[in-house]
């Protein structure tokens, strides 16, 4: 009898996963297919709620490659999900029939709050998050996610529509930024994310756990500055020195474009969105007083992996 296999899509706004895994004789998972695209659905749309021609090109063209290694592997599972620029799209609906039409993929559309728990579960399966409260943050191309939580319990969450390409388009008008655009995004953030501000000041977490994209960017950067290797997997968490955080943030925000790409670790999807991403976690940082970041090289699509095993126990 095969083992049971699953494939598990995240449909993000700048990066499509795709997560093909083998359950084991002891209902362990095994990666066998770990892909990631730079399809950009966000490019060119997000900010006036449509996504692009161009963008829904390449959103079908990798569903199609991706549906040729489900198929290769044999799976028998497959749970795709499409995140912001899918849900806030006024075209987002008619972008996945034309996926369901062209792949067979269904592709289900999940809120800003469903993406969250899912986020949390994947990082559950990555770290001994603890009983220390602790905030963690998936900062995506058009929302973010902030969960705080304990090992056992989301005691507060909610996604905010400012994830990094939302805020490139507002923000980022020179390169490198400009301090007036930085200190434009930093009276942004502090507006827009006064709900966490005053659910941090209720929860009191003491670490911030940031959740794979930018995190896992500036742990590869880190670790190449001090001459040593990280591998993502099996290694599924890392811990990044605030002091090193400060020293790769100021580096960044003074590179021009093909400056940062030339920094060791830089990853060319993350070049840009980098830049005001690391203004948003600097904000969180300075304000909300955390002492130490955790990064989880899982995020989505290990939370639906996650989340149908235990559905599978039921």
């Amino acid at each position: 009898m095969k083992n049971r296999r699953l494939a598990l899509i995240d449909m993000g706004t700048n990066t499509f996963h795709l997560l093909i895994a083998e359950i084991n004789s002891n209902g362990e998972p095994e990666p066998l297919v770990k892909l990631k695209e730079s399809v950009k659905l966000g490019q060119d749309g997000i900010s006036r709620g449509a996504i692009a021609p161009d963008a829904v090109e390449r959103a079908l063209q990798t569903l199609t490659n991706f549906k040729t290694e489900i198929e290769k592997y044999e799976v028998s599972e497959v749970r795709a999900v499409a995140t912001s620029a899918v849900r806030n799209a006024a075209n987002g609906i008619k972008l996945i029939t034309a996926i369901q039409e062209q792949t067979g993929i269904e592709v289900e559309v999940i809120s800003g709050d469903r993406e969250a728990e899912l986020i949390y579960y994947g990082v559950k399966s990555a770290l001994e998050i603890g009983s220390e409260r602790s905030l963690i943050i998936d900062i995506g191309g058009g929302s973010v996610e902030c969960i705080i939580c304990d090992g056992d319990t989301i005691f507060w969450k909610q996604s905010f529509e400012i994830g990094a390409q939302r805020l490139m388009d507002r923000f980022f008008i020179t390169d490198p930024i400009s301090a007036a655009d930085m200190e434009a995004e930093m009276e942004f953030l502090e507006k827009e994310l006064e709900p966490l501000t005053e659910a941090i000041a209720q929860y009191k977490p003491c670490a911030l756990i940031g959740s794979s994209g930018t995190f896992d960017t500036l742990c590869d950067i880190d670790v190449r500055r001090k001459g040593l290797d990280r591998t993502c997997d099996p290694c599924t968490e890392s811990d990044l020195a605030l002091s090193d955080f400060y020293e790769i943030y100021d580096d960044i925000l003074k590179k021009t474009r093909s400056e940062r790409l030339a920094i060791p670790g830089m990853m060319e999807m993350r070049v840009d969105m980098i830049v005001v991403a690391c203004i948003l976690i600097d904000h969180v940082l300075e304000n909300y007083e955390l002492n130490k970041i955790r990064v989880s090289s899982y995020a989505l699509k290990e939370g639906l992996l996650s989340e149908q095993l235990r559905f599978a126990e039921k």
